[in-house]
């Protein structure tokens, strides 16, 4: 059995096990559930993952986040344990349970805003974006939505429409959502304004007087969208008077801020949601990800006359909410806040930040570092002055370095940058040894 404090061995090769289960998959998956790198989770502990061959990797991607507090983190095992043995399922609408209003009343008090807080609950990111959104427009009486360049919201057909990258997210798939408008974000390294900021005037905020003009009436927007730091499109982390910047609008306009904190939130950028760091209290926060620790689960938290603007029936759905979940959500901010991950996060973030910026020093073909906590985004280009995307030497990087045991992701709107989400559990020990793996690979592939 793992105990989490593992290093990386990644001496076994790839053994008929694994080969068994990929021409398994081959027969029965279907090709656009895509899996980059080939090999079959056996167990997993803290920040590492043993394959079926005895191989053992570093995991800096967390399942996408999901893993703040690492792999099976025991307290929140055994609170699954203990709610499997009562029930699995009672669908709440008909047959309430205690762990949905435990796990209410936990995020209710965890989230940001000194004002009275209502919670619900889902199965997915999607999900949460798209009931914030129902709420918003129940509450507003309003249709439109604005959201934002490098944007990621989910695979819906609502959450794909706002959603900016296109493949894979939208070719193909038909027509987007009707009421649906998007806007430049804060993107600093790559400013449509070609800006510098803070001398910058701040053009992402007052593109929204032509924008009101151009695009659509403030009157008819229903709910702003956006993410505090863009995951998906490369780790995007605005300047902190940008949020306060769009609240400003939204009140102005009594236009439903929200706050997709799908992968920020749950200690990832150093406090329990990332719009705390802009003295920010959005309408409404869509979480999902880290809030369970692994277990399909989210959830839409804010202002309670906000969430009480739907009937009786308007929210919720056939597995929203299952006891199992709501049981390991509540474990696992329990374990969040014992673990004080919150400061584990700010020192990866010191440590990682460090070891990049001596890397960037070395290689010019890293274009930009950026990061909220430990949400850390390394963004590659083929020259640094003119910042053309260079996603080749990102495939070329993520792909050695699994091979080396250091599971890495790639991200942004060109494939141009690795995030690095390692669970906020890591050892020091694999902390090193993965920015090693990182920084060689970086070393071969460009130097």
């Amino acid at each position: 059995m793992l105990t989490g404090n593992e290093l990386v061995d990644v001496s076994h090769g790839r053994g008929s096990a694994t080969k068994e289960w990929l021409a398994r998959a081959a027969g029965c998956v279907p090709r656009g559930v895509a899996v980059v790198n080939g090999v079959f989770a056996a167990e997993a502990k803290g920040a590492v993952v043993k394959d079926l061959d005895g191989n053992i990797y570093i995991d800096c991607f967390a399942g996408v986040g999901v893993l703040n507090g690492g792999h099976c983190p025991q307290p929140v095992v055994e609170a699954i344990q203990a709610q499997a043995a009562l029930y699995l399922h009672t669908f709440f609408h008909q047959v309430p349970h205690r762990p949905y209003v435990a796990l209410s009343e936990k995020l209710v008090k965890l989230a940001p805003g000194d004002f009275p807080k209502k919670a619900a609950f889902f199965n997915s990111g999607s999900e949460a974006i798209e009931n914030a959104v129902k709420i918003a427009r129940i509450a507003t009486g309003r249709l439109a939505v604005i959201c934002f360049t490098s944007a990621y919201h989910g695979r819906t057909q609502l959450t794909a429409s706002l959603t900016c990258k296109v493949k894979p997210y939208k070719a193909g798939f038909g027509p987007t959502a009707p009421g649906t408008h998007r806007a430049a974000t804060a993107y600093c390294y790559r400013c449509p304004w070609q800006s510098t900021h803070p001398g910058c005037g701040m053009h992402c905020l007052e593109q929204f007087k032509g924008f009101f003009k151009s695009e659509v009436e403030p009157t008819d927007v229903a709910a702003m969208v956006i993410e505090p730091v863009h995951g998906e499109g490369g780790i995007v982390v605005p300047p902190r008077e940008f949020l306060p910047g769009l609240q400003a609008i939204c009140r102005e306009h009594g236009i439903t801020f929200v706050a997709d904190e799908v992968q920020t939130g749950f200690y990832r950028t150093g406090k329990p949601f990332a719009v705390s760091h802009s003295g920010v209290a959005p309408d409404l926060i869509a979480c999902a990800k880290s809030i369970a620790a692994g277990l399909p689960l989210s959830g839409v938290v804010g202002r309670a006359e906000i969430m009480d603007a739907p009937a009786p029936g308007q929210l919720g759905g056939t597995f929203s909410g299952n006891p199992v979940a709501c049981a390991a959500g509540a474990a696992a901010l329990d374990f969040y806040e014992a673990r004080d991950l919150g400061a584990r996060a700010m020192e990866i973030n010191q440590y990682v930040m460090g070891r990049l910026e001596q890397l960037q020093a070395r290689l010019p073909g890293i274009g930009d570092i950026r990061a909220l906590g430990a949400m850390i985004g390394v963004e590659f280009v083929k020259d640094p002055r003119t910042k053309e995307p260079d996603p080749d030497s990102v495939k070329r990087i993520t792909r050695e370095c699994f091979e080396r045991g250091l599971i890495v992701l790639a991200a942004g709107t060109f494939d141009n940058v690795i995030r690095l989400l390692m669970p906020l559990v890591i050892t020091d020990a694999q902390m090193a040894q993965a920015m090693d793996i990182f920084g060689q690979t970086c070393v071969k592939v460009m130097g």
